[in-house]
């Protein structure tokens, strides 16, 4: 059995406004909109776990010597 290919952001967020779009609606039958809300919350938390990922990459700089350290903005006084 193959496994499925994780969808980028973008293909996720495209998924979950159609679940969003067939779920208001309203004419979904039940057994179907539970199955369609389940796929919609994995979707939400890999969209969810892909922006965290990216927020934690931007919160580091590499130093000249190769080191990961936070990035702070130092604000004017």
């Amino acid at each position: 059995m193959a496994k499925e290919k994780t969808p980028t952001f973008e293909e996720a967020m495209e998924q979950l406004e159609q679940i969003v779009e067939k779920l208001e609606e309203g004419d979904v039958p039940l057994e179907e909109a539970i199955s369609i809300y389940k796929n919609g919350m994995e979707l939400s938390k890999l969209c969810h776990d892909k922006l965290k990922n990216v927020e934690e990459q931007l919160t580091e700089i590499i130093t000249d010597d190769g080191k990961k350290q936070p990035f702070v903005i130092q604000e004017e006084e």
